[in-house]
């Protein structure tokens, strides 16, 4: 897990130095150029606000990163699997290719230890981390203004209707469904952390989540149907302004975020993001802890399940909240977040800046 390596001023230190002793054991996101790299890259460096540090190959790719082609951060592992080297050629050479299980048993290779080789070094599959690629420049092109059609040809696709249902399944909506000039619109924004989808409208911010946040396809469906189909791509001023906000506060430089919110919700769950909101940074609560304090002791369960269903991530920070042991408990965005999250705003409550 995350937490099993150094701080991120150990590795960005390391990567600085380009130390080698970090080869293979942690790998750099790069936000400004969406690349993640070994440590030992000869690339010019980058800022520090624009890393993201990542213990495994899959992490880095799940949360939005290609692969450097400087530095060829998949190389080592590929090095010593055969598979793995002939595979990832082939995915280099045609990155838009459609790969089937047939292509791989083809080539002769046995699917099982394709899968087990991918899974060990990578933390995901071949035909995984191909369709992630497809799926991430597809969205790009559309974002960018690009027809559903140019979309679908840039992620690989020749089939519009096979195109439509893997990109359904990523976003929870298909590519036609996002409408132009809508009155929701949504964008992507890079964070040290991985990327996130942004849905604003001309006043508020509707919904944050990382690009993998498993709830990102209900949520989508479900601000669709509230805005009564009117959602599309794009963005607006709240965007803009949570994008500045997000990178001052991964900085380390503000814990606050003023960006007007209008999450989607019932009334009690809107009560308990109100009331995630008072917690300071840099201190955690339990459930229980928190529903005493909204004056519901008997509603643990329903404050947890609200909980897990905040809409904005880090902004409403439902990252505070631990078991009633102290331990970590279940994050959208991976737990390895929620472990820099806590430890991020520790170092505001340092400096004194809990407000």
């Amino acid at each position: 897990m995350m937490f099993d390596i150094p701080n991120d001023d150990t590795l960005y230190a390391a990567l600085l130095a380009r130390d080698p002793a970090w080869d293979g054991r942690a790998w750099v996101g790069v936000s400004s150029t969406g690349v993640f790299c070994r440590l030992t890259c000869p690339a010019r460096k980058p800022k520090r606000v624009n890393c993201s540090f990542f213990d495994t190959i899959g992490g880095a790719i799940e949360a939005g990163y290609r692969a450097c082609k400087r530095c060829h951060p998949l190389a080592p592992a590929a090095e010593g699997e055969p598979a793995i080297k002939a595979l990832l050629a082939a995915l280099e050479a045609n990155p838009a290719r459609r790969w089937r299980e047939g292509d791989i048993t083809a080539l002769g290779f046995e699917l099982s230890t394709v899968r087990r080789a991918f899974k060990r070094h990578f933390g995901m599959t071949f035909l995984e981390m191909a369709r992630l690629a497809r799926l991430r420049a597809g969205a790009a092109e559309l974002v960018n203004g690009g027809r559903v059609i140019e979309a679908q040809l840039e992620a690989g696709y020749s089939s519009a209707s096979a195109f439509r249902e893997a990109f359904g399944e990523w976003m929870g909506l298909p590519p036609g469904a996002f409408q132009a000039n809508a009155l929701l619109r949504a964008d992507w924004i890079e964070t040290p952390m991985g990327a996130m989808v942004a849905v604003s409208s001309k006043d508020a911010l509707h919904l944050l989540e990382f690009t993998e946040r498993r709830a990102l396809p209900a949520e989508l469906i479900a601000l669709r149907k509230d805005a009564k189909g009117s959602l599309g791509f794009g963005r607006f001023a709240p965007t803009d302004m949570i994008e500045r906000e997000m990178a001052a506060f991964m900085l380390g430089q503000c814990s606050t975020f003023d960006t007007p919110l209008r999450p989607l919700g019932t009334v009690f769950t809107q009560e308990v993001w109100r009331a995630l909101r008072l917690i300071p940074a840099g201190e955690t609560r339990s459930y229980s802890q928190l529903a005493r304090d909204m004056g519901r002791p008997d509603a643990t369960r329903a404050v947890a399940r609200a909980n897990g269903a905040n809409p904005i991530a880090i902004v409403i920070p439902c990252h505070r909240v631990l078991g009633a042991d102290g331990n970590l408990t279940g994050y959208g965005g991976g737990l390895w977040r929620k472990q820099k999250l806590i430890e991020l705003e520790r170092g505001f409550a340092a400096k004194g800046d809990i407000r």
